[in-house]
């Protein structure tokens, strides 16, 4: 039977080869993580490929976390060993101004397909990606949908679907991120 990695294992692979750039080492969910600074994300996933034997790339993908930054999070797993089938998640956090991180194409060839959908959906830059093409979107789309300050046009038109019964709440709390008060936007916006 196999077992998932610990977190002593993951530090004992990543911290001699990352140093300061390891972040933070921890569990959660029954599977260990690492916070990787930006500048070390390659070299972290370098490691952990080679250091521990995740050999096998599962996903990878954008988390909008507000004021922190952009999060990219890649899963990788064991294909055989102690820990077959179990695997690691390394994450780090980008500038949310700039989001640039470091393709992981030329260690995994199917990070390719996970990175650009990461750029067009959250603006993230894969620094070395050999072609960060539209994948989803119609050429000139303007945005990045899975951005939580990205206004959803469907929601400006049809309201946020929220309290039924009035309650004394304010309006204001019902509505999405990036959704302006009713009345706030022009004409003009409403179908851009």
């Amino acid at each position: 039977m196999s077992a998932p990695f610990e977190e002593a294992v993951l530090r004992a692979v990543l911290e001699p080869a990352l140093g300061e750039g390891l972040l933070e080492v921890g569990t959660a969910t029954g599977t260990a993580y690492a916070d990787i600074a930006p500048h070390r994300w390659h070299d972290a996933v370098g490691a952990a490929r080679d250091g521990l034997g995740l050999a096998w790339f599962d996903w990878l993908a954008g988390v909008d976390e507000l004021e922190e930054g952009l999060r990219v999070v890649v899963s990788l797993l064991a294909p055989d060993g102690a820990h077959r089938g179990h695997g690691v998640l390394l994450r780090t956090l980008a500038d949310r101004s700039a989001p640039q991180v470091p393709s992981l194409v030329d260690l995994f060839a199917g990070a390719a397909w996970h990175e650009r959908e990461a750029h067009e959906m959250f603006g993230i830059d894969f620094a070395g990606h050999p072609g960060l093409r539209p994948l989803l979107l119609p050429d000139g789309f303007d945005g990045h949908p899975l951005r939580k300050d990205f206004v959803l046009a469907s929601r400006v038109a049809r309201p946020w679907p929220g309290e039924h019964e009035p309650s004394g709440r304010s309006r204001r709390r019902n509505l999405p991120p990036g959704v302006p008060e009713p009345g706030t936007w022009g004409a003009g916006e409403a179908g851009s």
